[in-house]
């Protein structure tokens, strides 16, 4: 198949396609003229890149779950640590969804005076302290490793 049927059926982007052979992930077959080709294993390729993306995989870790010949190699443990993140992720935004519907119908004369309010408030503080606390720790890695 050429570059082009392989975007209309996969429903990718030909540039897309040819970012994801330049990373490694797929592989073309050949050249008609300046068209590249693709085996029609390609869909299957491109089927398991479109799922690791929907799941929060990157594009490293996608890579990782192909063999040499292109054929799916996935890692278990890295299946069940993907689906234990997207659980918590899941569970905190549950929680979110919560105290926001909590605090829509809340007596209180107003949210500043709402227990459950000011529980999702410091909440959400301590998680944007986490984040900002991981963002500066992979700064201070990318710094050591330069050096």
């Amino acid at each position: 198949m050429d570059i082009a049927e392989v975007a209309k059926r996969a429903g990718v982007p030909a540039s897309a396609l040819r970012f994801y052979e330049e990373k490694g992930l797929i592989a073309s077959v050949g050249r008609q003229g300046l068209r590249r080709r693709f085996d029609a294993g390609v869909l299957d390729q491109l089927a398991l890149i479109a799922l690791g993306r929907a799941a929060g995989f990157s594009l490293d870790d996608i890579g990782a779950m192909f063999s040499p010949v292109g054929k799916p190699s996935i890692s278990r443990p890295m299946l069940t640590a993907k689906a234990d993140e997207i659980e918590a992720t899941i569970k905190r935004l549950k929680a979110m969804s919560n105290g926001l519907r909590h605090a829509a119908v809340c007596p209180a004369p107003s949210h500043a005076e709402c227990p459950t309010f000011q529980r999702l408030l410091r909440a959400a503080s301590a998680g944007a302290l986490d984040q900002r606390r991981k963002k500066a720790g992979h700064v201070e890695m990318a710094r050591s490793r330069s050096s």
